[in-house]
């Protein structure tokens, strides 16, 4: 079986968002670093990256795959074979106009509901991707059958701190002081932003519901993080100083239970 045909959806549920499509979004997420620069114009890759297990000769899954930067990485590192899976067709085809390696495919999928073969990866993947998915649940599920025991995910998702606010973004004082707003961090749900486009819709989790998540799937933590930069990035890109008031991202790294 070639790793196009692993994947089986159900179809795309008419309400997941799908606002990678949106042309809007699309143009705008196109000119990000992460987009342009791939996994080192992403500031969080460094301390993923070091969440990763060895990928020598292993089967890889990346929900959420976008223009599959993270894939070509994992095949480059030694990966065996590797599935992307992405609900939006303009990262779909991104991703395979970049990619001319049989052992990398990509198919479509709605995380909210798809099917992937039992016991048939050794990482899981993925990339902010998850704080778009309602049914979390539903996810975990399919990735604790579809890894191998002792088979790890690892995944990065918006900071709860960062998405908790009916209306993120900072609050600057008289004197130019910096305060991120946090109200409504145990109101858990949808928050509709305006990102790169009107009407983006993301999930609000608090860390405990994740963590907690988890555990109830019978996975094992095996590392968080609340990222922020490092002295030595905050040298490098000056601007990325006030992420060190407020966590963006939430990484964790987790293994199947036996």
């Amino acid at each position: 079986m070639g790793v196009r045909d692993q994947v089986r959806t159900a179809g795309t549920d008419p309400m997941t968002q799908n606002i990678y499509d949106n042309p809007e979004f699309f143009a705008g997420y196109s000119r990000l670093g992460r987009s342009i620069d791939g996994l080192d114009g992403a500031a969080e890759w460094p301390a993923v990256r070091a969440m990763l297990p060895s990928l020598r000769d292993r089967s890889v899954v990346d929900l959420g795959c976008g223009f599959g930067w993270f894939c070509r990485w994992a095949r480059a590192n030694g990966a065996a074979r590797v599935l992307g899976l992405d609900v939006s067709e303009n990262m779909l085809a991104r991703a395979r106009a970049a990619t001319a390696d049989g052992a990398v495919g990509y198919g479509k999928a709605d995380l909210e509901r798809f099917d992937l073969p039992t016991a048939a990866f050794d990482l899981a993947y993925s990339s902010l991707a998850l704080h778009y998915v309602e049914n979390l649940d539903g996810l975990l599920a399919t990735v604790r059958e579809a890894l191998v025991p002792g088979g790890s995910f690892v995944f990065s998702v918006e900071h709860p701190i960062y998405t908790a606010p009916a209306r993120p973004g900072w609050v600057v004082d008289a004197s130019g002081g910096k305060t991120w707003p946090v109200d409504g961090y145990l109101i858990e749900g949808a928050r509709t932003t305006d990102w790169l486009a009107k009407g983006v819709i993301k999930r609000h989790r608090t860390i405990g519901h994740y963590l907690n998540a988890l555990v109830r799937h019978k996975f094992t933590i095996t590392h968080v993080e609340e990222w922020g930069p490092d002295e030595a990035q905050m040298a490098a890109r000056p601007e990325w100083a006030d992420e060190r008031h407020r966590p963006p991202f939430l990484l964790v790294s987790a293994v199947r239970a036996e």
